[in-house]
């Protein structure tokens, strides 16, 4: 607990943007990063300045209740036209080998299912509609009024299917107005709810969607915060679509219940225990895997309910200053911030980060567009510069999985385990990329993503589709032979509308994204 005890302090500790990345085998494909870092030598440490108050916040005018549907007029300029084409060759591939199956494996050609509601189909259908893609998203849409049934006697996740399935299905319904889409929602959802039926009202993380019931993993007895914590968008959305309070009220219930519960200035373990609605006592505090979109939901709730539920803002700051008091550090000898972690058990600091936690930059620049303190605009530039080295850093230009980080080095600032350097095509960074383009106008963004979607180009594009990847660190990666439903619903979607010429495609003040990309509408109340 000593760690808890101790504010972490990272005074004194200046920021190296013009020094050395000599530590960096390809330096030479950094692009300057002037444009978006100003130098704060003669400013205050980003971990030294005083707390914010709370209030007041800066006010911002939403009038998002009655929204009209964006217009998609598909690409506009040559590098939005490669992501379409990078869509396409994916959809191709996988409607030839995989079509009505979750997922494509396109190395070997074969299809994969996890819970066998064709998620890639669900997952990624607004995608093509956001691109304009009007014959692959009709043979979609077909797919779905045709086949997508929720009958089937089988385990799925609930977090996972709420967030693919449900909230794909909702988004569609919201750009189309086409009933059908609202119709899946109701009855997927309806089905859903039997996780809420837990002695808590902390959900279950299985759903038999067939028998509508529901029970703890067979591996543990708990739920994973994040994944409890992750699905109010959705469920507060089939709610208004469908003037069925239910599912708002199932759903905002856990947010109220773990809005109650003690908390490490606001950090939360990333285990919960639904049948005594109490955190696992010693679990551990991250905000990567299990732990990350806990935080993200906290603040898109508050927007999506037109700021006027003020606990959600509340915890989502106190957070914030958790994060940065005990879970922000800085490198050696560099002084790169990152964002580590508290270790299950001892609860001593871990100096590693997920590449699930480079949402975070988007995530603070959101809140600070909508009124939050300026030091979170602050850690969101540093923050996604760290995340660009990690792809810098190796021979692919790709992250790996999770980046390990030299607290006392003289020579590099980071380092990736081989067990670690396995890339999923995975969208967070690209995501906070987007957001700040769209919040700040810097094209410098797009320079950094077109460098990326490259990096996918040359070394996971395979003739049926887009792969995974077992080692960065490798000019000649192994290929692990997954296309997650993932990389078309955020991954492409992201990189699309990071390209646009107009930045405000989805407009941040109307719609609220969800975890998996799925924009929502913002509400008044």
């Amino acid at each position: 607990m000593a760690s808890l005890d101790t504010r972490i302090d990272l005074g004194g500790q200046q920021n190296s943007w013009n020094g050395s990345d000599g530590s960096l085998k390809h330096s030479e494909h950094l692009i300057s990063h002037r444009k978006i870092v100003r130098e704060l030598s003669n400013a205050s440490s980003l971990v030294t300045d005083p707390p914010p108050n709370a209030s007041p916040l800066k006010k911002i005018n939403i009038d998002s209740e009655i929204i009209q549907k964006p217009l998609f007029t598909g690409p506009g300029n040559a590098r939005q036209y490669a992501v379409v084409e990078s869509f396409k060759h994916a959809w191709k591939g996988y409607k030839e080998h995989a079509w009505g199956h979750d997922n494509l494996k396109p190395v070997s050609g074969m299809a994969f299912d996890w819970f066998s509601l064709g998620l890639t189909i669900v997952d990624g259908l607004d995608t093509a509609y956001i691109m304009g893609l009007n014959e692959e998203f009709q043979e979609g849409k077909e797919w779905i009024n045709n086949e997508l049934i929720f009958t089937k006697q089988k385990d799925v996740n609930f977090f996972e299917v709420t967030i693919r399935v449900l909230g794909a299905l909702l988004t569609n319904y919201h750009f189309t107005e086409d009933k059908m889409f609202l119709d899946k929602a109701k009855d997927l959802g309806e089905r859903l709810m039997s996780a809420f039926s837990s002695p808590s009202g902390i959900p279950y993380s299985d759903v038999n969607l067939g028998s509508r019931t529901a029970h703890a993993p067979e591996w543990a007895h708990y739920s994973t915060t994040a994944e409890a914590t992750t699905i109010q968008l959705e469920f507060r959305e089939l709610s208004r679509s469908s003037n069925n309070p239910v599912f708002e009220d199932a759903a905002a219930a856990v947010s109220e219940k773990i809005h109650q519960l003690p908390k490490k200035h606001g950090l939360v373990p990333i285990f919960i225990n639904p049948n005594t609605g109490q955190f696992a006592p010693h679990a551990t505090i991250t905000l990567g895997a299990r732990g990350d979109s806990y935080y993200e939901y906290l603040l898109k709730q508050w927007l999506q309910t037109g700021k006027t539920i003020t606990y959600l803002v509340d915890d989502y700051m106190t957070a914030i200053e958790g994060v940065r008091e005990y879970l922000a550090k800085r490198s050696s000898p560099n002084k790169r911030l990152f964002i580590g972690e508290l270790s299950s058990g001892s609860e001593a600091f871990n100096p590693k980060m997920d590449h699930l936690t480079c949402f975070l930059p988007g995530t603070l620049a959101l809140g600070h567009m909508n009124g939050l303190p300026d030091w979170h605009m602050t850690m969101a530039e540093e923050l996604l510069y760290t995340c660009y080295l990690t792809y810098a850093a190796h021979p692919t230009f790709l992250a790996p999985e999770i980046t390990h980080f030299n607290m006392v080095s003289t020579t590099e600032d980071m380092y990736t385990k081989t067990a670690d350097a396995h890339n999923l095509l995975r969208p967070e960074f690209v995501e906070s990329l987007w957001y700040m383009y769209q919040i700040t106008g810097n094209t410098t963004y797009q320079d950094w993503g077109w460098q990326i979607y490259q990096s996918f180009e040359k070394y996971a594009k395979v003739p049926n589709g887009y792969t995974s990847l077992n080692n960065v660190k490798s000019e000649k990666p192994v290929l692990r032979d997954m296309m997650e439903s993932f990389f078309l619903s955020e991954t492409l979607k992201y990189l699309y509308l990071l390209f646009s010429d107009d930045r405000f495609i989805i407009d941040l003040n109307k719609y609220v994204i969800t975890s998996e990309a799925h924009p929502l509408p913002i509400h008044k109340n």
